[in-house]
């Protein structure tokens, strides 16, 4: 029980980054494509796949403890947090989208080397992937869309 608890923990400080860095007046003034997911979508997500991150974690870990996968695990999981902070915070969107990138490799990584340890926790981060995978793009998008950021008010 307390293993759960204990990613269930990590997770939610990982999770409070988006609670932290919002989006706000900035990012609302800003050009997004015709496909931008609508605003209660992100914590509805958001909150099954860190469920699912937890889990993904706390299999590994009662696997194998810490090896390669478990590794992988606790990069995504802080560069998950810091994509928030490059953002939102410092509304560095070109950071941001590089950043995500070394997420994605980092959620394929953990997929890879989990497999062979325990492939629910695997099948797990596939969501994850896809979600960071329309996040990254949405990125770039509204990078491109925005190349000097939001509009003056």
């Amino acid at each position: 029980m307390i293993v759960w608890l204990v990613f269930l923990g990590l997770v939610f400080i990982a999770a409070s980054s988006g609670a932290v860095f919002t989006p706000g007046p900035w990012y609302d003034d800003m050009k997004k494509p015709w496909w931008n997911p609508p605003k209660w979508a992100f914590p509805v997500v958001w909150s099954i796949l860190y469920i699912m991150i937890a889990i993904a974690g706390g299999l590994i870990w009662k696997a194998e403890g810490f090896g390669t996968a478990m590794t992988f695990w606790a990069v995504q999981l802080v560069l998950n947090a810091l994509w928030s902070a490059l953002f939102f915070g410092m509304r560095r969107m070109d950071l941001a989208f590089y950043e995500v990138c070394f997420l994605w490799i980092s959620i394929v990584g953990f997929i890879v080397t989990a497999w062979p340890v325990s492939q629910l926790a695997a099948l797990l981060f596939m969501p994850y992937l896809a979600w960071v995978t329309t996040a990254a793009t949405l990125n770039w998008t509204v990078w491109s869309l925005n190349p000097k950021g939001a509009p003056a008010a």
